[in-house]
């Protein structure tokens, strides 16, 4: 099994987070993506059309693309992808609420500070922080009076959800104004199989302000 990924991309740390909470091995296939390598004519044709990474290699010659659908396809099987039909659904709810309302907020803002593309859109990147913030309410909502997203246990949806929320500090979001969610990704952190904190972006994605 194949991993194609690149270290500080959060959408892979969720993928590498769930492998080591399996202790499945693989093999892990840097990507870089800032050097295009994610957009070669091989990439594009055999391993994701859309250009983009995590791509999971199952077995040879098959491939497996978006980070939440892998994360479902990873955890069939085990204790982390409920069999009831609606905590299933559930577990789906949170992704794609994270892909919704986390990743493309916390993630985009992060993505932009910590690579110096902040000031290039103060006023989207303002907005960006804002709705990562009214995410992270809506989690605290939720997490008040539970333990973990779905059925009092782990599933992948609190690796998903994890990803992007333990970073949010990052963007000057403070997780002291969100005790329930702190608690929970303290819990998630507690984990057996926690790998540590993300890769810093490699040089060249970053970029120069006039």
């Amino acid at each position: 099994m194949r991993l194609y990924d690149y270290a500080p991309s959060a959408n892979g740390y969720k993928l590498r987070l769930l492998l080591s909470w399996l202790d499945r091995p693989y093999e892990l296939v840097p990507v870089d993506i800032f050097a295009g390598e994610s957009r070669t004519e091989d990439f594009l044709r055999h391993k994701n059309p859309d250009g983009r990474i995590p791509v999971l290699e199952p077995e040879p010659g098959r491939f497996l693309a978006e980070s939440n659908a892998i994360l479902l396809f990873l955890a069939e099987g085990t204790p982390l992808l409920p069999q009831d039909a609606f905590e299933r659904a559930q577990v789906h709810q949170w992704l794609f609420f994270e892909q919704n309302a986390v990743e493309p907020n916390i993630g985009t803002a992060r993505f932009w500070k910590l690579t110096g593309r902040a000031p290039r859109h103060p006023e989207t990147f303002l907005l960006r922080i804002e709705a990562g913030r009214n995410a992270l309410k809506s989690l605290e909502r939720h997490l008040q009076h539970r333990t973990f997203l779905v059925g009092e246990r782990p599933t992948v949806a609190d690796i998903g959800l994890y990803a992007y929320a333990h970073v949010a500090p990052d963007v000057g979001l403070d997780l002291g104004d969100f005790p329930a969610v702190s608690a929970w990704l303290a819990r998630v952190k507690a984990r057996p199989g926690h790998i540590g904190a993300l890769a810093p972006y490699t040089a060249n994605a970053h970029v120069t302000n006039p």
